[in-house]
């Protein structure tokens, strides 16, 4: 298998990266090189620019507003993204619920939303996890009972990301308590300013307001916003997980971080020594550039697999994705926060967010703690990592 560009492969890499250099605010590119987090308007306004460009929902097919692009060129764009950085367009929009609307809704649905998800006219969330049903996803008990024209859903979803601001939420509710865990949820929907919706926020380890509850009385959903037909919201939601795990590789963005590392490790010193020039250190850095190369490898060969497989069909490889990629973005803050050594220790979240105070050594040194803590989650979020070994087992190995 030949896994090198060619030569118009090339030019099409160049050509975007000139648009990141060209139409980037520097303001955003800055804040993500640093580990910080970029506001609600930022990322609305750089994806409005890329839908102008054309480029949102680039991985969409070309009938719903996608670009047509070749897997290997979705690749490459991915990557010049995350490495440049930008920010990606909203995932819960773009990247998730999405493709479930076009591969299982209706007309109506797709008309109604789908230009909306482009442009980020709506800000969408997910509710899957609740508090007793996280990685057992099947185990939910939000339940959804069929009322006339309308379903009336009642109860809990937790760690929705970003659901502060959302105006609209896809969630997985039980609509038959007397099927098999799995045959008896559906895929709903939500007007997020609907009576009875409380958001409460939860603040992560790293001090910031990323996670929220959202609760749920008696809340009326017309039947029209039920995706696909009631009961098989467990298939859906398995094509949308299939789909999030390729993206939570995140090669690009690992690429970017290693070169902040060296970037950083050039400045600081360990006694007389640049910490780039501890042996100790440069191995470490070997090996995660190592394993990196290995994970970008096996994407390569998933994506020029993609082509024979068909758009759209699962591949299990996207578990091993997961797992890999989640294990290197942790790595690469450790080697952050090593870098800077005694400076990492103080904890300052509010660094970020307009706080007077001077940082606690370098400017650089404040978002890397914050940083490192908020990365414990990516083993979790979009089925643990424990979970995805039991898949590979299952799908990969045949056991």
């Amino acid at each position: 298998m030949d896994l090198r560009f060619t030569p118009e492969e090339l030019k099409f890499r160049d050509e975007v990266r000139a648009f990141f250099k060209e139409n980037l605010p520097e303001e955003t590119r800055k804040k993500l090189e640093a580990g910080e987090h970029n506001g609600k308007q930022a990322i609305v306004d750089w994806q409005r620019a890329l839908n102008k460009k054309g480029w949102a929902v680039f991985q969409w097919p070309v009938e719903y507003g996608g670009t047509g692009w070749t897997p290997t060129q979705q690749y490459i764009f991915l990557e010049e993204m995350q490495t440049a950085p930008a920010p990606p367009p909203l995932p819960f929009g773009v990247n998730m619920v999405g493709p479930v609307i076009y591969t299982f809704g209706s007309e109506e649905q797709k008309k109604k939303f789908l230009p909306r998800i482009a442009n980020i006219d709506d800000w969408w969330c997910q509710g899957f996890s609740e508090p007793g049903a996280g990685s057992d996803l099947a185990g939910l008990k939000t339940t959804a009972k069929r009322d006339g024209d309308h379903y009336i859903v009642n109860g809990q979803k937790t760690w929705t990301t970003l659901a502060q601001h959302a105006d609209w939420i896809f969630m997985l509710v039980r609509t038959d308590s007397a099927a098999k865990k799995q045959e008896g949820i559906s895929f709903l929907l939500i007007d997020m300013k609907t009576p009875g919706i409380t958001v409460r926020p939860i603040q992560t380890i790293d001090g910031g307001h990323e996670v929220n509850e959202v609760f749920f009385d008696d809340v009326r959903v017309p039947v029209e916003n039920l995706v696909g037909q009631e009961n098989k919201g467990w298939d859906y939601a398995k094509f949308l997980l299939s789909n999030e795990r390729v993206n939570i590789a995140r090669v690009g963005a690992t690429k970017q971080r290693i070169r902040r590392i060296k970037e950083l490790a050039s400045l600081e010193f360990d006694g007389e020594d640049r910490v780039i020039d501890n042996p100790r250190f440069r191995e470490k850095l070997a090996a995660v550039e190592i394993e990196l190369k290995a994970l970008e490898m096996t994407q390569l060969r998933v994506v020029a697999g993609e082509a024979k497989r068909g758009k759209g069909k699962p591949d299990p490889a996207s578990s091993i994705l997961k797992i890999k990629g989640s294990e290197l973005q942790q790595a690469t803050t450790e080697l952050l926060v090593e870098v800077i050594g005694p400076y990492a220790l103080p904890f300052e979240p509010e660094h970020e967010d307009g706080w007077n105070e001077p940082p606690v050594g370098p400017e650089y040194a404040a978002p890397l703690a914050p940083q490192y803590f908020n990365y414990r989650k990516t083993s979790i979020y979009g089925g643990s990592n424990e979970i995805q070994k039991n898949i590979i087992a299952k799908a990969v190995l045949g056991l």
